[in-house]
């Protein structure tokens, strides 16, 4: 059995292309309201999911286009699947790798699907998805990165899912506000909270620590926080995040992770999703520097937007696929 889903805004109109592609004799097995994919569903798009049956083997319900197995890669196609990706803002290099990695019988007519699959491969690698937290979270960045609301998203995801109690650190002295909007979360989640004024206090927050803890910094210039960032770079138990909004430009980005350096971080978190079209500027600089990956920040709400970082879901922000798993199925 040949087993396909269609996503359109009406019932009519899924069912309409599901006999169009599958025949007349086409079972549908289900029909469900699902979120659009990419930036739509993020920003509450829905559409109508059907998914349908024929009892037919696989050649006989071809998608029009579709070359078969025998054909050779023709001529021309490697430019024209490599511009396009191009266009979508990816680096020439990586582009080449999501072309070759193409099943050659699905190069002349790659869907947005199949791209998007291929792509989710590669940066999978970059991903670093569902993982337990370490002993000590440290989260580092630019003034108005994203960091406190962050650790608060992170530590109530923990309690939500996990019944996990994460301890709060802020270590930043200077922003007020930060401080007990950190504090009215760990309040909410049950968690300890601490505050740590000096590199030393941190050092001490760290060592009396029973549970994993969350470490909130200061947004001050990289060179201002040198001896804290010597600490955290001395511990073997901590595990640091660079915070970067994904709208920051390579250029500037490029500068952060060089500003940052003696943080040693050893994560990427990406914020501010939202409010900007596309990850793909920075998919090349993420890729060259090595650093993977852990979550991916689409607004304020906590803890609901945030999300572990996967390759399909980089993928989906990079060029706007669909995170769900795959669309055509065969049993």
């Amino acid at each position: 059995m040949h087993l396909k889903r269609y996503l359109e805004n009406t019932v009519e109109e899924a069912l309409e292309k599901a006999r169009a592609e599958l025949g007349a004799g086409a079972l549908v097995l289900s029909a469900r309201v699902v979120a659009r994919p990419g930036w739509r569903g993020w920003l509450g798009a829905k559409g109508v999911e059907v998914t349908a049956a024929v009892d037919a083997p696989v050649s006989a319900v071809r998608p029009p286009g579709v070359p078969r197995r025998h054909e050779t890669d023709p001529v021309g196609t490697k430019h024209a699947v490599v511009a396009r990706l191009c266009a979508s803002g990816l680096d020439r290099a990586l582009a080449e790798d999501v072309y070759a990695s193409l099943p050659v019988s699905w190069r002349r007519s790659a869907s947005s699907i199949a791209l998007e699959r291929a792509l989710a491969v590669l940066l999978e690698k970059m991903t670093v998805g569902e993982e337990a937290p370490a002993r000590v979270e440290a989260f580092v960045g630019p003034p108005g990165a994203g960091k406190t609301t962050t650790v608060a998203k992170i530590a109530a995801l923990a309690r939500v899912r996990r019944r996990q109690r994460l301890g709060l650190v802020a270590a930043d002295g200077f922003r007020v506000g930060a401080v007990e909007q950190l504090r009215l979360y760990a309040d909410i989640i049950g968690g300890r909270f601490m505050v740590a004024r000096t590199p030393d206090d941190v050092a001490r927050a760290i060592d009396s620590a029973r549970a994993p803890i969350l470490v909130d910094t200061a947004g001050r210039p990289p060179e201002a926080s040198a001896a804290l960032f010597d600490v955290l770079a001395s511990r073997p138990d901590v595990r640091t995040h660079l915070v970067l909004p994904a709208g920051t430009t390579p250029s500037d980005a490029e500068r952060i992770f060089d500003g940052y350096r003696a943080a040693r971080p050893t994560r990427v978190v990406l914020t501010k999703i939202d409010q900007t079209n596309s990850l793909a500027p920075l998919v090349g600089l993420l890729r060259e520097r090595a650093i993977p990956v852990s979550y991916l920040a689409d607004g304020q709400r906590v803890p609901d937007d945030l999300r572990a970082a996967t390759g399909s879901l980089f993928a989906a922000c990079v060029i706007g696929g669909t995170t769900t798993p795959a669309v055509e199925t065969i049993q």
